[in-house]
């Protein structure tokens, strides 16, 4: 049975007024659950991962530090959030469910957290609301382990993957694909396996069309599996995305990924990204679409 994961339960207690929406994942779970996409028991808490573990793509002694408090405030600033012993443990479930959702999929050929797409935490240090690389962490892990010989990651959040490309670029055995905005943050870009730089404004059509001829490279490097950025934030009702994507857009660039990944027999372990839109709603709605069109992708005989 495919096991998907969540860490919903490690609320993350911001300030009030933070301008982060915590509390989408939680709505996300009930709003699956409630439409039947995912039964009780295919839903499980992510498990908490060990500091060796998260130390596989990052400085031990930056581990400790947000472990122990030891971060500085500006470090923590550079991240978002204030920090807490709850960042600590959420950011250990957070990347120990993507551990988890990746042995899954090696498994059962798809699954994925409620959570994670935490592509801007570099090796030593956070930013932009993440504290650790989950991507990072799980390629190396997973090549470490023997698991696997080759993975892609596919990342389609609006805001370029500048972690993944710094901690894993000029690897042979990984291929980092970022489909993203050229203006938009991180203002210093790193430099991934394949960048595809979209203008801000961009619609459904030529979003797809971009995608559709560059996605041929992922597949030619025959990655044996795929880490999906299911990044929601081009969606246009996003504060952040700049971009003007439709909820059907998104659905269909979904459909693009995950198909491609099934009818190859490549295995994919999905992370939700970005999601910022006002009302919060509609970016839990776009999120639900990429689970929906994952269960129609992998259910199909």
């Amino acid at each position: 049975m495919v096991i998907v994961f969540y860490s919903d339960h490690f609320d993350l207690r911001l300030p009030a007024g933070h301008r982060f929406p915590g509390t989408k994942y939680g709505m996300l779970r009930r709003r699956l659950l409630e439409e039947g996409v995912f039964s009780e028991d295919a839903l499980s808490p992510s498990p908490e991962a060990s500091a060796a573990e998260i130390a596989a793509a990052h400085d031990p002694a930056y581990v400790e530090a947000i472990r122990s408090g030891a971060i500085s405030p500006s470090a923590m600033r550079r991240i978002g959030f204030p920090w807490s012993d709850h960042i600590w443990r959420r950011s250990q479930a957070t990347m120990g469910g993507a551990l988890a959702a990746a042995r899954m999929a090696l498994r059962h050929g798809v699954s994925g957290q409620l959570a994670g797409g935490t592509h801007h935490a570099h090796r030593d240090f956070g930013a932009g609301y993440c504290v650790f690389n989950d991507f990072a962490i799980v390629a190396l892990s997973m090549l470490g382990e023997h698991c696997v010989e080759r993975i892609a990651i596919i990342d389609l959040d609006v805001h370029q993957g500048d972690g993944n490309a710094a901690i894993l670029g000029g690897r042979k055995d990984v291929f980092v694909f970022s489909m993203h905005g050229a203006k938009n943050f991180p203002f210093r870009k790193e430099k991934s396996t394949l960048d595809v730089e979209l203008p801000d404004g961009v619609e459904d059509a030529d979003y797809l069309r971009a995608l559709s001829d560059h996605l041929p490279a992922v597949w030619a490097f025959r990655p044996e599996l795929v880490l999906y950025q299911a990044g929601v934030d081009p969606l246009k009702e996003d504060r952040l995305g700049r971009m003007a994507l439709t909820h059907r857009g998104l659905m269909e660039r979904d459909r693009m990924v995950l198909d491609g990944a099934r009818a190859r027999g490549v295995p994919v372990s999905i992370a939700i990204g970005g999601g910022y839109a006002q009302p919060i709603e509609a970016s839990v709605e776009a999120y639900a679409n990429t689970w929906r069109a994952a269960r129609a992708a992998f259910s199909r005989a």
